[in-house]
């Protein structure tokens, strides 16, 4: 099965890595610049992950998953959204938990975070 993961950062380097790592393991690439991209980006395509930085330019990561768990779709609920933070208090993750997201991964990221986390998720390339 080939997975859509919709990469949300706004710093290219940080997206240039996430996506060589992640085609590089048959995932399909989508990426956005700040959350208000990733949004309208969802409103056209299916994604079954999300890595969306917390704090970007526009909207960040929290209030962007606020808008995806409020959309008009059967998948708004269910959508699989990670945060991505250098922030690993235990505030900030409860925070990005209250916010709607599913989890945390904790930058810098690496392979092995990057690969432990699509295992627990369950995506499989």
């Amino acid at each position: 099965m080939n997975y859509t993961i919709l990469i949300a950062d706004d710093e290219p380097e940080i997206r240039t890595l996430l996506r060589l790592y992640l085609e590089n393991e048959n995932y399909q690439i989508i990426e956005a610049e700040n959350g208000k991209q990733a949004l309208e980006l969802l409103k056209k395509e299916h994604v079954d992950l999300c890595l969306l930085d917390i704090m970007m330019p526009e909207m960040g990561g929290r209030e962007a998953t606020r808008a995806i768990r409020a959309m008009n779709r059967p998948d708004a609920k269910s959508v699989l959204i990670m945060a991505m933070s250098a922030n690993t208090l235990q505030e900030d993750i409860q925070e990005n938990r209250n916010a709607g997201m599913n989890d945390h991964i904790s930058k810098p990221i690496s392979s092995d975070k990057l690969k432990k986390v699509l295992q627990e998720c369950d995506l499989k390339a």
